[in-house]
């Protein structure tokens, strides 16, 4: 290996020296900087007089003037500047116009024009930006002194002469003044990029906690989320999605693209459509909330619900969208299992109450066998146990997901007007009126018992939860061959979570399980499964305390 010499060492300092700007040197090597133009010059100078003037050399103002030169280099090299007050560097300049003063008197017979080296302090003072009106003024009596003392000193005070050598310092006060203005031009400009520099440090700084609080609050979150942008690429991923990307990936392909991932629909061995994928989805701008998906194969599949958000610019133009995963394969299961458990339960109540009615009937069916006390019971026994032997047929059809509908003609008025009837004994027991608002007929093509059963769910519903009293209204109309049927009532209400959990099986609001009210929570879910098989919609608007508004729509 070949070791750099000293001489390569010192030359590599020097040139460092000249490529570092101006403002990056010290203070002394700023001063030093600053005076070695004019020192060139006076050396030059020197040598010219030695080589064809050498009796100026014996010349004492010449001499001066070289002396003096050299000492305030000197000075310049030695003084530690930084610890004197900071403008006190400016005497340099001043001392330099002396010298050439001196230089001038003593060096004009051999070189015309040493004079014009004032112009180098003039431009030290004025390019230093301190004192700017102080330096503009010394640019012009500094070179104005020179040129007049020396006739003072001879007692040559005539108008001419004092007259013919004024071009020179309104000379140098015009380089003075442009020097100056330029000098506070770019000051000003330095200042300016010195807060934008601030600012864009402080902006630097600011982003780069947020970037690190963004990327902790990421890399905490128990979700996997992943942004992409307009054409599709991954621009954030946190750790929990990447463990997520790694279960989709099938095994024998190390970068798949989106359509290769292993992604399958609810039941878990569908593969989603590409356009169907959550990405995909998000990538052509969809806003969607919730979709079940199952990732990965065999033993270690999971599933997963996808949400999306877009983005967009000022300008409104789509530039992406931020997609989150959620593991819910616990929840996904833990619903299954208890599908399971009531349809398990269903099926071992349907024996027994299929046997229970079996035999009722046989009993019933014998007039002889009983008395008239006796029937009347076995009536109610009979009539409960069909009411229990359709709740468990309702489960299981709600449980399969398929309710079995026969639709005939039938005068919707008249199922509700028969709806009405049967509540009104409970209704005038609780306190509550019940009205109605029918035409006189409503011909639809429904199933009239599953229909009525909807009607017996929602104005029980609205007595029930109606506890302190209060009206209940029950109306029915047709509209676009579309039959509605609305019950109101003023009681308990719902608020707004309450309202998208009420069609849930087994769910039952706070106010109603605090109340002690009797229910199971399978009125509302079975209606709307009813409903949905005829075609039609069950939409419901509540308030707390001030009620609530079924409305139910079916094809006519």
């Amino acid at each position: 290996m070949t070791h750099p010499s000293t001489w390569d060492i010192g030359e590599k300092k020097k040139l460092l020296v000249f490529q570092r700007s101006f403002h990056e040197h010290t203070l002394r090597m700023r001063v030093v900087l600053s005076q070695l133009p004019l020192s060139v010059c006076v050396c030059l100078s020197a040598i010219l007089v030695w080589l064809f003037f050498p009796a100026t050399l014996e010349n004492p103002y010449f001499l001066i003037f070289l002396l003096s030169q050299a000492f305030l280099l000197a000075v310049c090299v030695i003084v530690p500047w930084h610890r004197l007050p900071f403008p006190s560097f400016l005497v340099i300049p001043v001392l330099d116009m002396v010298s050439i003063a001196f230089g001038r008197e003593g060096g004009q017979e051999a070189l015309t024009g040493l004079s014009v080296l004032v112009v180098l302090p003039v431009i030290w003072l004025c390019a230093s930006g301190l004192y700017p009106k102080l330096a503009i003024v010394l640019s012009f009596l500094g070179p104005l002194a020179i040129v007049w003392v020396p006739l003072f000193v001879r007692g040559d005070l005539t108008e001419q002469a004092l007259t013919k050598p004024l071009l020179f310092p309104i000379l140098i006060l015009g380089i003075g003044v442009s020097v100056s203005v330029l000098t506070l031009s770019m000051v000003r400009q330095q200042r300016a990029m010195e807060e934008k520099d601030e600012a864009l440090k402080e902006a630097l700084e600011v982003s780069t906690k947020q970037e690190r609080l963004l990327n902790t609050v990421m890399e905490a979150l128990p979700l996997g989320v992943v942004a992409v942008d307009g054409e599709g690429h991954d621009i954030l991923m946190n750790r929990r999605q990447r463990q997520t990307h790694v279960l989709a990936t099938p095994t024998d392909i190390d970068d798949p693209n989106e359509s290769q991932l292993l992604i399958f629909d609810v039941d878990r061995t569908t593969p989603l459509d590409a356009d169907r994928r959550p990405v995909r989805r998000a990538v052509l701008g969809e806003r969607f909330t919730d979709q079940l998906v199952w990732l990965g194969a065999g033993e270690g599949q999971r599933a997963f619900t996808a949400s999306a958000r877009p983005m967009v610019d000022d300008a409104g133009k789509f530039t992406g969208s931020v997609v989150v995963f959620s593991d819910v394969t616990d929840l996904v299961n833990a619903l299954a299992a208890k599908d399971d458990f009531v349809s398990n339960v269903s099926h071992e109540f349907r024996t027994p109450l299929t046997s229970i009615l079996g035999y009722v009937e046989l009993i019933l069916d014998d007039p002889d066998a009983l008395d008239a006390r006796s029937r009347k019971q076995l009536d109610i026994v009979r009539r409960n146990a069909e009411r229990l032997l359709t709740l468990v047929s309702d489960l299981l059809a709600v449980r399969s997901g398929q309710i079995v509908i026969q639709p005939h003609a039938v005068d919707v008025a008249e199922l509700v007007r028969g709806s009405v009837s049967s509540a009104e004994p409970r209704a005038a027991k609780a306190g509550i009126r019940l009205s109605v608002d029918l035409p006189e007929a409503l011909e639809a093509h429904v199933d009239s018992s599953r229909i009525a059963q909807v009607l017996d769910n929602l104005v029980s519903n609205a007595i029930k939860y109606s506890p302190d009293g209060g009206d209940v209204e029950v109306a029915a109309w047709e509209d676009d061959d579309f039959v509605f049927c609305r019950v109101t009532d003023t009681g308990m209400g719902m608020n707004e979570e309450e309202q998208a959990e009420a069609f849930t099986k087994f769910f039952r609001a706070g106010g109603v399980r605090k109340s002690a009210i009797p229910g199971v929570g399978l009125g509302l879910p079975i209606s709307k499964a009813i409903v949905e098989a005829h075609g039609g919609t069950i939409t419901l608007e509540s308030e707390p305390g001030r009620g609530t508004t079924f409305t139910v729509k079916v094809p006519a």
